[in-house]
């Protein structure tokens, strides 16, 4: 059986995956606005990350027979920032949850809460991925300077990422 302590938290948790979600969906606007379909391509593919990630703690939830709390999502806070600052706020997103996904993991372990704890440590590894994903793309774009070129080919680049999670979330807890 699942603490009322930490239901709450994971409940939490889902809504910053959403919020993180609808934050990427906000940027993919913002850039595909600029031009930059690339790297709206990108974002998106954030956002069906963040979804996987907040329906991935969802289906933990039912799977216990908890229950899920879904509360009212902030709008995003997309700033309106030239290409490399776009990306220094996605680190800094990112770093924020790899903070709450630590506070998560810690209430786990001290709860000796063994399945949530499993789960929430493939959280904790994912986030080791999302930081260093964004902080390539940031060396990348420090490499090439302000150059128009580096930046038409880094779009281009980043518009190649593929989905690597499911979208179809009805098979999460089958």
């Amino acid at each position: 059986m699942i603490s009322s302590k930490l239901e709450a938290r994971i409940n939490e948790q889902i809504n910053k995956e959403m919020y993180s979600a609808y934050l990427y969906m906000g940027m993919s606007a913002y850039m595909s606005g600029k031009g930059y379909k690339g790297a709206a391509s990108w974002l998106m593919v954030q956002y069906h990350e963040e979804m996987f990630h907040a329906m991935k703690l969802y289906s933990h939830l039912q799977d216990r027979g908890a229950r899920v709390e879904l509360k009212a999502l902030a709008a995003p806070a997309v700033k309106e920032p030239a290409f490399r600052e776009l990306f220094v706020q996605v680190l800094e997103h990112e770093k924020a949850v790899t903070a709450s996904i630590r506070e998560l993991l810690e209430l786990a372990i001290s709860e000796k809460d063994y399945a949530a704890e499993n789960l929430i440590r493939w959280y904790a590894d994912e986030q080791v991925e999302e930081e260093r994903n964004v902080e390539e793309i940031l060396q990348e774009i420090d490499l090439m300077g302000n150059s128009a070129q580096g930046l038409f080919l880094l779009n281009v680049e980043l518009g190649k990422r593929g989905l690597s999670v499911p979208s179809d979330f009805t098979k999460l807890g089958a």
